[in-house]
């Protein structure tokens, strides 16, 4: 049975252009007939807790992996672990990450753990996984009309292969904040995009998805 961890951290919550689109996806097997779970993780409705002075100790000390300190950080990597595909939807926040997004990361990117320092550099230790990322921006930074820098993807993209997750996709919702007109057409496009990559059906007949899907939300 396929098992997808879905990510978001949204403002909105569920109003958001990104989360619809992802439940969308998310919804697609059950409509299909097919068997799917998901691990759900909302960074806005339960923000994760800063890291402390303790975390930091331990970190940087030898410590062993079931140290209390180290516990929402073995809860994060956990549902990754038991999850094989990622679905993440992200507000780009001032040309990168959600701060609530760069907690998460901080969790999880964690050495001896998720990624082992060797002479060449940082190895992932987690398994490979199908990932899609949906990214929503009030503005364009991809394409024929971008007009600001978009620090985002390439970020996400280097830090989840630091921790082995190399199968990853970004989908792109621009213009949000260009009227209702405009919002209408990013998410007609984001969703003709979605339906080129399998991962929503096309002329209401299903395909074997190639990015992450799930059903039945659960914290």
């Amino acid at each position: 049975m396929r098992r997808t961890l879905f990510i978001h951290c949204s403002p909105h919550g569920e109003a958001a252009h990104g989360y619809r689109l992802a439940r969308e996806i998310l919804d697609q097997p059950r409509r299909c007939g097919d068997a799917a779970t998901v691990i759900e993780r909302d960074l806005t409705a339960a923000p994760l807790p800063p890291l402390s002075g303790d975390y930091a100790t331990a970190l940087t000390g030898d410590t062993a992996a079931d140290d209390a300190r180290f516990a929402m950080s073995e809860s994060l990597i956990a549902e990754l672990e038991h999850s094989d595909r990622l679905l993440i939807s992200l507000p780009m926040h001032n040309f990168t990450v959600p701060a609530a997004f760069k907690l998460w990361i901080d969790y999880v990117v964690r050495i001896h753990r998720s990624f082992a320092a060797t002479e060449d550099g940082k190895v992932g230790l987690l398994a490979d996984r199908a990932t899609t990322i949906l990214v929503s921006s009030g503005g364009f930074h991809h394409g024929e009309r971008a007009f600001q820098l978009d620090f985002l993807s390439p970020y996400v993209e280097h830090v989840l292969a630091t921790i082995g997750i190399h199968d990853v996709a970004f989908h792109y919702l621009q213009g949000l904040t260009f009227g209702e007109a405009a919002v209408s057409a990013a998410v007609d496009a984001a969703r003709d995009r979605l339906k080129a990559a399998g991962l929503l059906a096309a002329g209401g007949k299903c395909r074997t998805p190639m990015r992450p899907d799930a059903i039945d939300l659960h914290s």
